[in-house]
């Protein structure tokens, strides 16, 4: 099985994304982990680009053990000596220079010829390594340049002492299809003399695949961020390529050395300090990534986790698969959640509470466990339903006096009644206290917010008192007047119990 190097450039090419750099504590604490997630090599920095990019090589080339340390260079002696300048305490080191070779960058960015370029790029490549045993050229612009020249100016920097080539897909413009042709082209004209690596942009959401079939094609090195963040649209993301090498061995015969249960540390830690956040349904290490909602994807996973997923959610680091609760789910899923919760409820009462919770489901997008406690408090603890509230609406302003209409059953018979009211719970109250003919008095009433979020789940208990008769009646609902008509409509319920 070949061994594929994982080239970490989330420090470089990740910090170039708006608003992501880091300052240089910043940058050692995650060179740091990307030395426990294990990568082959780390992009520290761009040395002549800034006095901090400098000392961050510095410091991670003096204080970080195990990956071979790089900073980027322009095809540019000044840059080749600032790299060695910054790289020279690290004791794995690496110099990465690179120069266009697109027509299109050498006519209207650098206004040099081929033949230019080409000199340069020998040049500096027998310049870093006369400085340093392990140097890398990328040709810039690789995939917009006509293959003949590319082969050229790549033979040319592998004589001149370079032993890894980068083929960088600039502007993320190839397919995966062309990409493996390229790929193979080179390998055929330069054989195993140096190493090929990929450096694949993301703009048209194909950095991911190109790169796999970079590797399929002979490629020995992915150079990728964590996160896949990056210029513009970013670049192959380290985690994805990663874990498809990793799940599909088979196909690729290919490995890396990455501790993968390291991977949403890193992951976490990246977005923290950049403050790009992972969108949901990132692969890998979004939030939903081993998240299940669907009715018969949880039913499935219960019975057998490989019917659903194809990664074990421990060994990228997290504990477990997510059952997400949700309009979606199913009574399998439900009711394996109570049980994880430590509720033990009778077929009846189990019923009752999903009943409750599809209700709820369709009101809230997110169902919490405390939701779903308060849920099943209510199933056990609800009296049998003389009175049940079928309907209520309310009107209420700044000028207008609060008003509610509540429909009731009440044992066989519907009623309904409009009342007004100080505000939308009296209102609601003097309503229900009116169809049942209630002689109780209200002795308490509590609310608060079961989950956070203006879609919380809200839970209301109220105490009443009848002949010296005290009961207390709970309702939960996102809507809180509605949550105080059930609680009230259950005290009396409860009564009703006594009384018989």
């Amino acid at each position: 099985m070949r061994k594929i190097r994982i080239f970490d450039t989330t420090l470089r090419d990740g910090e170039q994304s708006p608003g992501a750099s880091m300052n240089v504590e910043e940058k050692v604490q995650v060179a740091r982990q990307l030395a426990n997630l294990r990568v082959d090599i780390i992009e520290a920095g761009f040395a002549i680009s800034s006095p901090g990019d400098f000392e961050a090589i510095q410091r991670i080339g003096g204080e970080v053990e195990g990956p071979v340390v790089c900073s980027l260079a322009r095809a540019k002696e000044e840059d080749i000596k600032r790299a060695w300048e910054a790289l020279k305490a690290a004791p794995r080191r690496r110099i990465h220079t690179f120069h266009s070779t697109s027509d299109i960058h050498l006519q209207y960015q650098f206004k040099v010829s081929r033949e230019e370029a080409l000199r340069r790029s020998v040049a500096m490549v027998e310049l870093a390594r006369g400085l340093v045993e392990d140097v890398e050229f990328s040709p810039m612009d690789a995939t917009r340049t006509e293959v003949p020249y590319l082969l050229e100016v790549i033979e040319a920097v592998v004589k001149a002492g370079a032993s890894t080539v980068n083929i960088p897909d600039t502007v993320g413009y190839t397919t995966p299809s062309e990409f493996g042709e390229l790929i193979r082209a080179i390998k055929t004209r330069i054989g195993d003399s140096a190493v090929i690596s990929v450096h694949c942009h993301n703009d048209l959401g194909l950095a991911v695949a190109n790169s796999l079939a970079a590797i399929a094609n002979g490629a020995g090195q992915v150079e990728c961020t964590v996160n896949g963040i990056g210029e513009r649209a970013g670049n192959c993301s380290m985690e994805e390529v990663v874990m498809a090498l990793r799940t599909r061995k088979d196909f690729f015969n290919a490995s890396t050395d990455i501790n993968t249960k390291e991977i949403v540390r890193t992951s976490r830690l990246v977005s923290k300090i950049t403050g790009i956040n992972v969108q949901p349904n990132k692969a890998i290490v979004g939030a939903n990534a081993f998240a299940h909602e669907s009715g018969i994807h949880q039913d499935g996973l219960l019975k057998e986790k490989t019917t659903y997923e194809i990664i074990r959610p421990e060994d990228i680091g997290l504990k477990s698969t997510q059952l997400v609760m949700g309009k979606h789910s199913g009574r399998h899923a439900f009711k394996a959640r109570l049980k994880e919760l430590g509720f033990s409820l009778s077929q009846e009462e189990m019923e009752n509470a999903f009943e409750r919770f599809k209700r709820l489901a369709d009101q809230k997008k997110d169902i919490f466990d405390e939701d779903l406690e308060t849920l099943v408090s209510e199933s056990k603890a609800r009296a049998p339903e003389y009175y049940s509230l079928i309907d209520l609406s309310m009107t209420s302003g700044v000028n207008q006096k609060p008003t509610a209409m509540v429909k009731m059953k009440v044992g066989d018979r519907i009623f309904d009644r409009m009342e007004h009211g100080d505000g939308p719970v009296d209102a609601t109250y003097k309503a229900i206290v009116a169809i049942v003919e209630a002689k109780s008095t209200l002795r308490r009433f509590e609310v608060k917010s079961i989950t956070g979020g203006t879609d919380a789940l809200g839970e209301v208990t109220v105490t009443l008192e009848e002949d010296g008769v005290v009961v207390r009646g709970n309702g939960a609902d996102t809507d809180i007047i509605v949550a105080a008509a059930k609680a009230y409509i259950d005290a009396l319920n409860k009564l009703a119990v006594r009384k018989r």
